[in-house]
């Protein structure tokens, strides 16, 4: 199974209707003067935004002065998604342009958007992804070999080196990432909960105040540009021209022939190392928290690599083979996704639903809520793999489960990404059994993205 087998149903972008027929959203309970829904959305926000379906398809929130529009069903998701009357904008990339910046392909819209995929795509086209393979091996191995039996591995730390590394040798051709992956890691838990507090809390000019949680924001951003700024100085310095992803940025060339910015450059290498990795690596300990907490579907994956290999160490080309140990990604995606809230503007006033959507209004919609909601899924809080075997996956409504997105916003790296998943998934379970260790807090951390708070494990070899 893979994400794109979900049923197609019948459901197409609403009919624009004209705008006497169109009704208001209602708006949700429970807001505050000031801070309107932001303090619940601060407090609690995954289940405050499951709760929002039962409000109604769209449903209005306050966050400070604004309103935000939610989206709950998982058939206005995607004719949101698909529409070319919202573009990337609101709350989550206004909160992110610190990061990201505005000529990144992440936040870039029209015809740069359109210019910036073009030039990124063959990095991530499927016949372009086996080369990447005997790096993923390399490094899903490397793990293996780096962990002792007995002792505690900080599994945040881990996943990101293993997720930088990947990114950085695959598509940067950088073998001196070991250090900067370090650094990485702890700036990005940093600015992505900074990053969350902002869009959720609007308090703009507080945020600007020399406060120690400020400052402390302030040079982890800083600290991730700087590593940015190294990469590309480093490639530049040393002439070399491989043929991988910085090389195509650095040979870009824009709309009238000359070549792109270097802010451009830099944007769009930030756009490769910092939210890739971030995802990635809370996916990886997402899936390394499943194998300790469900050991009877690790030793499912152990069984299936030793059906599928013959008791050789697990490559890539068998990746294709490992049905389980896909659905075992998937269904981790599903009750754990990395990236849980996007955000969408109106460039026009348009209609969603049968509600009136105002031009320039701002939209919210949670995949997390999306794919926890019971009346898509049966037993919807349960762990259950199987769900994603091709004679039950027909259940699952379209839109439901879109964890890389949909239409000219999809993430390019998709495949990629799911088969550096599913490699990672297969050598782990082959290799060891998981527990978790005292002082281990596998409580959900929400920011931008989702995974555990400090996940400790203890590796036995099989």
């Amino acid at each position: 199974m893979t994400v794109e087998s979900v049923k197609r149903e019948a459901h197409t972008a609403p009919e624009v209707r004209g705008t006497t027929e169109l009704r208001e959203p209602p708006l949700a309970g429970g807001g505050v003067p000031a801070l309107g829904h932001g303090w619940q959305l601060a407090r609690d926000p995954l289940a405050f935004m499951s709760r929002l379906r039962d409000h109604g398809e769209v449903v209005r929130l306050k966050l400070g002065p604004k309103t935000v529009y939610a989206v709950t069903t998982p058939a206005l998701t995607g004719a949101l998604a698909l529409s070319p009357h919202y573009i990337i904008a609101g709350p989550l990339w206004e909160s992110l342009e610190g990061l990201l910046g505005r000529e990144g392909v992440a936040t870039a819209n029209g015809p740069l958007h359109r210019r910036q995929r073009r030039t990124i795509q063959p990095a991530f086209r499927l016949d372009a992804i086996p080369a990447y393979g005997p790096i993923m091996e390399e490094e899903a191995h490397a793990l293996t070999e780096r962990w002792k039996p007995g002792e505690t591995i900080d599994c945040t730390s881990e996943a990101f080196r293993v997720a930088v590394r990947v990114a950085a040798r695959c598509l940067l051709r950088g073998d001196y990432m070991d250090e900067r992956a370090e650094r990485l890691c702890a700036a990005l838990a940093t600015v992505f909960r900074g990053m969350y507090q902002r869009m959720v809390v609007p308090l703009g000019p507080l945020y600007r105040l020399p406060l120690p949680a400020n400052r402390k924001f302030n040079r982890a951003l800083a600290d991730l540009h700087l590593v940015v700024d190294e990469i590309v100085a480093e490639r530049r310095a040393s002439g070399q021209r491989p043929d991988d992803l910085l090389t195509a940025l650095l040979e870009a060339k824009d709309d009238n022939g000359d070549p792109i910015g270097e802010q451009e450059i830099h944007d769009q290498v930030v756009a490769i190392l910092t939210p890739g990795s971030e995802t990635i690596a809370s996916t990886i300990m997402t899936l390394l928290q499943v194998l300790a907490d469900h050991p009877e579907h690790a030793d499912r994956v152990c069984a299936e690599v030793e059906s599928v290999t013959g008791g050789r160490p697990v490559a890539f080309e068998d990746v294709r083979k490992l049905g389980h140990t896909n659905n075992v990604v998937v269904e981790s995606m599903r009750l754990r996704p990395a990236v849980w809230i996007l955000t969408r503007r109106a460039v026009t006033e348009t209609e969603l639903g049968g509600y009136r959507i105002p031009a320039g209004a701002d939209l919210v919609y949670s995949p997390y809520a999306i794919q926890r909601d019971p009346r898509s899924y049966a037993r919807n809080q349960e762990f259950e793999p199987d769900r994603w075997l091709p004679e039950r996956v027909k259940e699952v409504p379209k839109y439901a489960m879109r964890p890389f997105s949909v239409g000219n916003r999809k993430c390019p790296s998709d495949h990629f990404s799911m088969a550096m998943l599913t490699l990672i998934t297969a050598a782990l379970a082959a290799a060891f059994r998981f527990e978790q260790v005292a002082g281990s807090n596998d409580s959900t951390r929400v920011g931008i993205t989702l995974r555990p708070h400090r996940l400790l494990l203890r590796a036995t070899p099989r």
